[in-house]
């Protein structure tokens, strides 16, 4: 190109006769077919375009698929290696160019075009410079700060919902101790009473009868567990059992009802079914306690799962993960804030096992859910769906809040944009969750809302 032709074109038309000179004699001119690529999204960002004429096309990788984000006729766009001035060690084009029409371009090489930027705008080179990457570094930090609330916000409700088991485990273990201790001494009464010696064997099985029967006791309602108690303690008083109102709800959570007690004592002395039911309720009670000790250690033991889950501890970076793993530990992490909040789970099993990188994706679960949390306030519907979109797997996080309005929803994915109050949020939640899902899974966010029915949807390649 001569330098009147340079001159012509707005990027370059207050640039000096020499500079224009030297842009004509570095740069040349190519000319490509129509349908033919220009450049590749993700190939080294090798040289800087504008185009003369013709139509080109812009388009990204978004799930696998080649999604057109522009496309230009306009003489003097440029595209290409537009950064190159920023002296980055590594950098490679953000998107793909096509012709769709018979193209000129003038073409110079990204290592010349930005060394001579950086000689002709010192003023400009400092400022934008500052401006780029203070923004990263305000990104970083600010995304750190994100992650770290985010992780000190469930890091709470996961001690308060570890605490829980693990006190009732507490308090279990000490009435154990004691009804223990108990049996040893109703025991003892039995074996020093007017009881024949070939009869304690046969209390002995009935002891293994009644452990059985704990077991496979059935969950009464309070009506039915009130009519069984009184009809249980109505046959206790009956046979001479001191104390039996208070007898009588222990047997009836261990599943012991009179027919079973009438059969089971059928052989006892009578004046040994006192210390006998006794130890009955004695041995009732303690697997019971035994029962609720395992529960509350294997929920402790089921919340540290899902706590390594969540963060990946010694996995690696980038693995084949279940994604219905990740939102079970990911849901389990919020412990207590779904407390008040009805969480529906419709899950496609069918979904393979997908390749990524498991400990940001929980971040993305957890950004999402936490926007629905707040968007309902303390009330309402979460639900957590996924299915299968050609090759891609869906995983929809839905919530009944107030909804997205219109005039907000093109701009809730940009850096530092956010309707919250100031100092309840950094405007990076669903920023981070973008360019995790986009750019690091070549997958896509996309969201519908209206008031009461809002639904963020990630699409990620299956392969």
């Amino acid at each position: 190109m001569t330098p009147d032709e340079l001159r012509s074109l707005f990027l370059f038309e207050h640039l000096g006769d020499d500079q224009l000179a030297w842009l004509a004699e570095h740069g040349h001119i190519e000319t490509r077919s129509a349908g033919t690529v220009v450049l590749a999204e993700g190939d080294p960002a090798t040289c800087f375009f504008v185009l003369l004429e013709g139509t080109v096309a812009l388009s990204r990788n978004v799930g696998g698929q080649r999604v057109e984000t522009n496309r230009t006729d306009h003489r003097g766009s440029y595209f290409g290696a537009t950064q190159a001035y920023l002296e980055a060690d590594v950098t490679t084009y953000q998107m793909t160019v096509e012709s769709i029409t018979d193209t000129r371009m003038y073409q110079l090489p990204a290592d010349e075009f930005g060394a001579i930027v950086r000689e002709w705008f010192p003023m400009a080179m400092h400022l934008l410079e500052g401006l780029f990457y203070g923004m990263q570094n305000t990104q970083r930090i600010l995304g750190q700060r994100e992650r770290l609330l985010a992780l000190g916000s469930l890091s709470a409700g996961l001690t308060h919902e570890l605490n829980n088991p693990a006190a009732a485990a507490v308090r279990a273990t000490a009435a154990l101790r004691e009804r223990v201790a108990g049996m040893r001494h109703k025991l003892a009464m039995l074996a020093s009473g007017a009881i024949d010696a070939e009869v304690l064997p046969s209390l002995v099985k009935l002891q293994e009868a009644a452990v059985e029967r704990v077991a496979k006791a059935p969950r009464l309602g309070p009506m039915e567990a009130s009519d069984a108690e009184d009809e249980v303690g109505d046959w206790l008083d009956a046979h001479g059992v001191t104390a039996g109102w208070d007898l009588a709800p222990i047997l009836v959570a261990g599943g012991l009802d009179v027919e079973w007690l009438q059969d089971a004592l059928g052989e006892c002395p009578v004046a040994a079914k006192d210390p006998a039911l006794r130890w009955l309720g004695y041995t009732v009670e303690t697997e019971m306690l035994m029962n609720e000790i395992e529960e509350a250690t294997t929920r402790v033991s089921t919340l540290v799962g899902a706590a390594k889950q969540y963060s990946q501890m010694d996995r690696a970076p980038f693995q084949v993960v279940d994604v219905h793993e990740l939102l079970d530990s990911t849901l389990v992490m919020f412990g207590g804030k779904l407390s008040a909040i009805q969480v529906v789970k419709s899950y496609d099993r069918s979904l393979p096992p997908i390749p990524a990188y498991a400990a940001e994706l929980n971040q993305v679960w957890t950004n999402l859910i936490d926007n629905a949390l707040q968007a309902m306030d303390g009330g309402g519907t979460l639900t957590v769906r996924t299915f299968r979109e050609n090759d891609s797997a869906v995983i929809e996080i839905g919530d009944t809040g107030t909804g997205i309005p219109p005039e907000v929803k093109p701009r809730i994915f940009e850096p530092f944009f956010t309707t919250k109050a100031v100092g309840q949020g950094t405007g990076l939640g669903l920023d981070i969750s973008w360019r995790i899902v986009v750019n690091k899974h070549q997958g896509d966010i996309r969201v519908e809302s209206a008031p009461g029915d809002t639904r963020f949807q990630v699409v990620l390649p299956m392969g």
